[in-house]
């Protein structure tokens, strides 16, 4: 027997009340109906009264109206559970390099753990993972989900592992889709800001439903484009906050290196764009911002189909089958690619004459003369081997990197179901893809033809010309294009040439995942009067990911790890995976108050092994009110299968000097601050699966149909992160001499690579030569590393007081990291009811307890709440008010305050802080709280409804970020300020 409380049926009433107008039936009868027997996210036991049983949330199809939402990470964004950290990313943090977070693709994070622990479903089976990861992370691109033929979400935040298998550390999101519709609606939609600027988006959609062939067929199209959103659309984004954020490397405008100067200091050509900074070695140069190249939002646009038909074939037997497609394309722009070396060493070559078209510039024979400076002429060798006399110079290209992504992804699920006497049973098979292209259309450049322009030895057809002796040919029908210049501005011969030196290359990958299951759920027996039920069910899978880029934007150990284009790294991988679980649930009535649920899990896979993850869970209804429940479940996370099979994925990778004393000490000159350098990742087939615990303890009351007060507390301990540590892997070097290399560290071997070969002016200096007291160089295994690095910088100028990295340090992927999660989730819903219409509150609030993780590099322990991108509270507060056609809301959304993330900064920057007064006593910084309003009006005609919200009523600017390089933190606030929606359903 069932036994309905009246905490259930305030959750039904809930949910009955924010069903569209048009769906809903009278509520006055308050007879209980016993509902279709269903399965609800969390258990796979069906007509079991879980309602309350677990911190379950839903997002109905009135709240998905309501939101104003065009594409589900919009719908998403604002939840308490998926916010903190940055886990949660959409195309705002996405860039044009190959290894970036691709443009177009959004992901969810439950709890701030990332997004590859966060299980995603669509009724409750699995999606292929994007084909392009975000780092080494696979994870689903929730952008390839169609809004349209979404009914509602179902959202559990804490360990399901038990359930549903790998990835569930943080919890599950599960879409449910459309079914059964017998009538036709046309939406369309249009938002923009209300800035000068346009972010406008438009969306169509057109749902069909009706009896065909003895069962009910659904179909649906939409289409999304979206506009881009620049930081130079918004003031307090469009120039830095921190005039001393600055890059060296010039935009279209070189500076002269300092090595080359007789002075030691970089050195301004005419022409800059900017004004001219002063660097703290009081230097005037010519800076770049990446503000000005910046694109907050890409340009997204989407096109999405499919159907949904369910027929039942005979007594006891139903076939359904959910098939989509979606195809979106996207444009990801960022900074001008840096120009550097042929071996990739900081400070392009160019020759002796590239000056000249400054008036005033003289040559003599070992320098030039450059206004008051003197700039020292040294031999470098061109692409050809020829050997030219010329000075080093800083830049970055003049066009920003451009790339084009493309991704498809194709669904298709069918499956059969019935029920023999007490026991329902279903099994389906599963084909889910997801296919991404990408295309570099501007802003890269071929390494070699780029120095062969300047040499002048570069042909028309775009090829590098052949040597003999001292003459230089082309192939037939090609000839010689003159040197390309560097220096020379705005000049279109100069730009031809270098034009010739572009290139365009590709990236493809592919994911794929095939999987059938089987499962039965029933009554088990009879226990103390009621009914103990279970769930089985067995499930296969294999999945596969190829990652591909162009050879021309490939790492390759026979040629030195370099890449043959500027600004391209590489994600080569390719792995595959088969699995096999089973699972058993188990619900038992203990007493009439008292209930449990108990679930275990095998899972199987052929490169890594097994692993088993239990949960156990118990709920208490003393009163029908109320209901206390519990419950512990291990997760895991299995080694992405990016990870398992990197083959060499060119990148760069960022380390933290505040992080490890060492580190800071040895490769920062105790300057502090973060930096990044060019690594080769390496995937690890000795990986182990992450693991975790999750705790939830809380309870549910309803004191009546109208009034629900849920408080959890919930906790994960996660270990055994993967990730590549640089910071651990420079750390390492120093204790470890396998680990530390002179030169490119060699085939088969990892470590962190030195420069042999340091060149400051004229004078050159090699760190392999400098010796410790006993005679032992860093080859060393027992040399002592300090006296290495006292006389290291005792014999080199002021600027290098470090030893001198180089390039392409290469890292292997680890079990590297733990970190553990404590917080509080609070909701509360009332409903007034009045004779006009119903008046609705909602609180949602999100608190951090704790968030530990131990430091890059480091086993130490730091605590992230109220740290940047870890606010402690998240809460959102609505009112809504609704009659039998007519409703409206006014929400705010409220972020709390956290500090800056100052202690990575420069020297520089904190001084320029302090003389702008913005630092406490403490020398320290906090990021204000934020709270924006959305409200939205709705009216329901006989045959149509119509819906209008507003986002950031009051077009409140995002706190200020002094930390951050954007000026503001895009994952927990939003530079879009005030933007509306405007929606319009037709049903015929």
């Amino acid at each position: 027997m069932t036994h309905y409380t009246k905490l259930s049926l305030a959750v039904a009433a809930a949910l009955a009340f924010h069903m569209p107008a048009y769906a809903q039936q009278d509520t006055t009868d308050t007879t209980e109906v016993e509902p279709e027997r269903i399965t609800v996210t969390g258990s796979r036991i069906k007509g079991v009264d879980l309602e309350g049983a677990q911190p379950l949330v839903v997002l109905s199809a009135e709240d998905i109206k309501n939101s104003g939402a065009g594409s589900l990470f919009d719908l998403l964004k604002d939840l308490g559970q998926l916010r903190g950290g940055s886990g949660t990313f959409s195309t705002s943090e996405s860039g044009a390099t190959s290894t970036a977070t691709p443009a177009g693709q959004a992901a969810a994070s439950l709890r701030g753990l990332g997004p590859a622990s966060t299980l995603t479903l669509i009724n409750g089976r699995r999606v292929a993972a994007s084909s392009f990861a975000a780092g080494t992370q696979n994870f689903v691109d929730i952008n390839s989900i169609p809004l349209a033929a979404i009914e509602r979400i179902e959202i559990l935040a804490t360990g399901a592992s038990a359930i549903y298998g790998a990835d569930a550390v943080a919890g599950v999101i599960n879409y449910i889709l459309k079914k059964d519709y017998d009538k036709a609606e046309l939406n369309l939609s249009y938002g923009n800001s209300t800035a000068s600027s346009d972010e406008g988006s438009a969306n169509l959609n057109l749902i069909w439903g009706q009896q065909v062939a003895g069962g009910n067929l659904t179909l649906f199209a939409d289409l999304f484009d979206r506009q881009d959103f620049k930081a130079t659309d918004r003031d307090f984004s469009r120039s830095p906050l921190l005039a001393s954020n600055y890059s060296y490397l010039a935009k279209g405008t070189p500076n002269i290196y300092f090595r080359s100067t007789d002075s030691g200091n970089e050195i301004a050509t005419p022409g800059c764009a900017t004004p001219l900074v002063t660097t703290e070695f009081n230097e005037q140069i010519c800076a770049y911002y990446p503000n000005e190249d910046d694109v907050l939002q890409s340009p997204l646009q989407s096109t999405a189909v499919g159907l949904m038909f369910n027929k039942d074939l005979a007594h006891n037997l139903n076939w359904q089958t959910d098939l989509f497609y979606t195809r979106t394309k996207s444009t990801a722009v960022s900074s001008p690619a840096p120009i550097n070396q042929l071996n990739d060493a900081e400070g392009a070559w160019g020759p002796e004459n590239a000056l000249d078209v400054f008036p005033g510039t003289t040559r003599d024979n070992d320098f030039i003369y450059f206004g008051d400076e003197l700039i020292w002429l040294d031999p470098f060798t061109t692409p050809t081997g020829q050997r030219l006399f010329g000075f080093q110079f800083d830049a970055r290209f003049n066009t920003p990197r451009t790339v084009d992504i493309t991704t498809e992804a194709l669904r298709l699920v069918s499956g059969l179901s019935g029920s023999y006497g007490d026991w329902d049973w279903e099994s389906a098979v599963l084909l889910s893809r997801s296919k991404s292209s990408q295309e570099a259309v501007a802003g890269i450049y071929n390494r070699y033809k780029y120095h062969a322009a300047i040499a002048g030895e570069l042909c028309s057809d775009g090829s590098i010309a052949s040597r003999d002796g001292n003459n230089l040919s082309c192939s037939s029908g090609a000839n010689l294009v003159g040197s390309y210049n560097p220096f020379l501005q705005n000049d279109a011969a100069n730009e031809a040439r270098l034009a010739l030196a572009q290139a365009i290359p590709t990236r493809d990958g592919l994911s794929t995942l095939y999987g059938w299951d089987a499962r039965i759920s029933g009554d088990l027996f009879e226990f103390n009067d009621n009914i103990a039920r279970a769930a089985f069910g067995v499930e296969l899978r294999r999945e596969k990911i190829t990652d591909e880029p162009s050879l021309d934007a490939q790492a390759r150990f026979e040629n030195d790890y370099l890449v043959d284009v500027f600004g391209f790294g590489s994600s080569f991988s390719a792995a595959s995976r088969n699995q096999a679980a089973a699972f058993a649930e188990i619900y038992v009535p203990l007493t009439a108050q008292i209930e449990l649920l108990t679930a275990g899990r095998y899972d199987h896979y052929n490169d890594f092994g097994g692993t088993f993850n239990p949960k156990i869970g118990f709920t208490y209804r003393p009163v029908d009110e109320l209901v206390i429940r519990a419950s512990w479940a291990s997760s895991f996370r299995a080694p992405s299968l990016t990870q398992a099979g990197v083959k060499l994925r060119t990148t760069t990778a960022r380390y933290d000097c505040s992080a490890n004393e060492l580190v800071n000490q040895f490769y920062c000159g105790g300057q502090g601050g973060t930096s990044s350098v060019n690594v080769l990742e390496l995937g690890n087939p000795e990986l182990e699966a992450e693991t975790s615990e999750s705790v939830s303890l809380g309870f549910a009351y309803s004191p009546t149909t109208n009034t629900t007060l849920t408080v959890d507390y919930w906790q994960f301990d996660h270990k055994k992160l993967v990730d590549t540590d640089l910071t651990a892997a420079m750390a390492r070097s120093i204790t470890d001499v396998t680990q530390r290399h002179c030169g490119l560290v060699p085939e088969g071997q990892t470590g962190i690579s030195l420069n042999p070969n340091l060149a400051v002016g004229r004078d050159r200096f090699n760190v392999c030569q400098i010796l410790d007291s006993q005679g032992r160089n860093i080859t060393a295994a027992d040399a002592n590393m300090q006296e290495i690095l006292t006389n290291w910088v005792n014999s080199t100028p002021a600027r290098v007081d470090s030893l001198p990295l180089q390039r392409d340090h290469v890292i292997l992927l680890g079990n590297v990291g733990q970190q553990e999660v404590k917080g509080v989730d609070t909701r509360l819903s009332h409903t007034f009811n009045f004779s006009a219409g119903k008046l609705g509150l909602d609180l949602d609030w999100t608190h951090y307890l704790s968030f530990e993780r131990n430091k890059a590099g480091s086993d130490e322990i730091e605590s992230l709440v109220g740290t940047y991108r870890y606010p402690r509270n998240i809460a959102n507060l609505r009112l809504s008010w609704h009659t039998d056609n007519f409703s409206t809301g006014l929400s705010a959304n409220y972020t709390s305050a956290y500090a800056d993330d100052i202690s990575r900064l420069r020297r520089r920057n904190l001084d320029e802080m302090a003389a702008l007064g913005v630092l406490d006593e403490n020398g320290e910084r906090d990021v204000s709280s934020w709270t924006t309003l959305r409200s939205y009006v709705s009216y329901d005609f006989a045959k149509a409804s119509i819906n209008f919200s507003i986002d950031n009523l009051l077009d409140r600017d995002p706190p200020k970020v002094y930390g951050a390089n954007r000026g503001f933190d895009s994952i927990n606030h939003n530079a879009m300020g005030r933007n509306y929606r405007l929606s319009f359903s037709y049903f015929f």
